[in-house]
Order: structure tokens, then sequence, then C-alpha cells
């Protein structure tokens, strides 16, 4: 059973790390054979319909699988060690979904041309990718990911919630993983309609997301997570 447990959670993570690579391609438009920067001939409301499906998928799926509820009905029928190994493999199973499904769209918003700002933008791309990841270290990347769990529960230890603690980033910023695909999502120098219907989707998800993050976090972690809503700011520092 323990064995079992570990496995499960190391396949979801290492699923994770295979579509979550392909994503960045997905994004970028580099070295897949579909992206978001794929265009079709000519306009079709098809498309559009199906990519604000997929995207309507993905933010239920992410946030109802988030909530208290959720995760005590997934604890009574699964073990609760592997309870955030299946949100972590549901997650991965959607947003391949979605990457596979997603419809080309005809259109350009933007295009940038001299190669200096193209340099530019794709650097804070990068940049991006780098602040998402990294926050998860922050914080506790294999707890996050649900390894943590699984490990512990393989050579037989109690878990112990992981205690959140102000480092870097999250000096400035309450929501900085987020911060950094934010960024990701906008900064392409080329904007196609369909990276664009992404991008808004995408950023109002995650908008939504954080205002539910952040009342499940005051109320598990309470006052030390209060004063901190009241010292930094939520995704901008200084700003919001």
């Amino acid at each position: 059973m323990r064995l079992w447990v570990l496995i499960y959670g190391v396949v979801s993570y290492a699923l994770f790390c295979a579509v979550f690579v392909y994503f960045i391609g997905f994004v970028s438009g580099v070295g897949v054979p579909k992206a978001l920067s794929t265009q079709s001939i000519e306009y079709s409301s098809y498309a559009l319909v199906v990519n604000i499906g997929l995207l309507l998928i993905w933010g239920v799926q992410h946030s109802v699988m988030a909530r208290g509820w959720f995760k005590e009905m997934v604890s009574s029928v699964v073990p609760h060690q592997v309870e955030r190994s299946t949100y972590v493999l549901a997650s991965s199973l959607v947003l391949a979904a979605l990457m596979f499904f997603w419809q080309p769209m005809n259109g350009i918003v933007w295009q940038l041309t001299n190669k200096a700002v193209v340099t530019m933008v794709w650097s804070v791309f990068i940049l991006g990718w780098v602040l998402a990841l990294l926050s998860t270290f922050l914080t506790d990347h294999f707890d996050l990911f649900g390894l943590r769990q699984t490990w512990l529960f393989y050579v037989n230890k109690t878990y112990t919630q992981v205690e959140f603690k102000e480092r870097l980033f999250y000096y400035w910023v309450r929501h900085p993983m987020m911060l950094g695909l934010i960024v990701v999502f906008w900064s392409v120098p080329t904007m196609t309609v369909g990276h664009l219907v992404f991008s808004i989707g995408m950023s109002i998800y995650v908008l939504i997301g954080i205002y539910f993050e952040e009342k499940g976090l005051a109320r598990t972690l309470g006052r030390s997570y209060t004063d901190y809503q009241q010292r930094t700011a939520r995704i901008l520092p200084k700003i919001y």
C-alpha cells in the first residue's frame, strides 16, 4: 500500500513536469506542433466558443478541486495522502486536454519587429517562468505538488503542515507565482487573437483564484496571514 501511494505521487508529479514543459512551448510557440500563436486561415466563431469552453473547464476544475469541501470528499474516497497528488494529476490532464483541443484563431493584435525590443520581451518571458517556478520552492515545491505527502506516508511519518515563511519575493508580494504566470501570458512579441483570448481568460482565473485562496489561507493561518496581507501587495509591489 505504501509503495503504491509513493508510485502514484511520483507518476502524478512526472506527468505534471512533462505537461509543464510542453506548456512552455505551447505558450511561446517554440518546439511544439500547435501553439497559441498558431493561426487559422479565417475567423471562426466555433474556435472562439471551444477555446472559451476549455478555459472555463480549466478554471472550474482548479477552483472546485481547491475548495475544502471537495478535498474532504476526495479524502473519503482515496487515501488523504494522495489528495494533493490527485489534484496535480487532474490539473495536468485538464491542461493537456486544453492544449490538445485548443483551436487556432485568425488575426494578430500586435507584432513587434525591432530586434532589441523582441529580445527584451523574450527576456521578460523567461524571467516570468523563473519567478513562477522559483516561487514554488520558496514555500515547499514538493508539498505543493504532492510528493512530500506520499513520501512521508511511505516512510511511515506523520504529515505536518508546512509553515509559511516570508522569503525573497514573498517579502513584497503575496502571490509571486501568479505574478510570474501573468507576466508569461502577456510577454510575447507577437500577440495573436488566440493568444489574447487565452491570456485574458487565464488572467481572470488567476485573479479569481487568488481571491478564494486568500480567504482559505486567512481561515487556515489566522492572524499571522491577515497581518501579512496588510503589509504586502497582492500581486504588484506597492500597487496591487
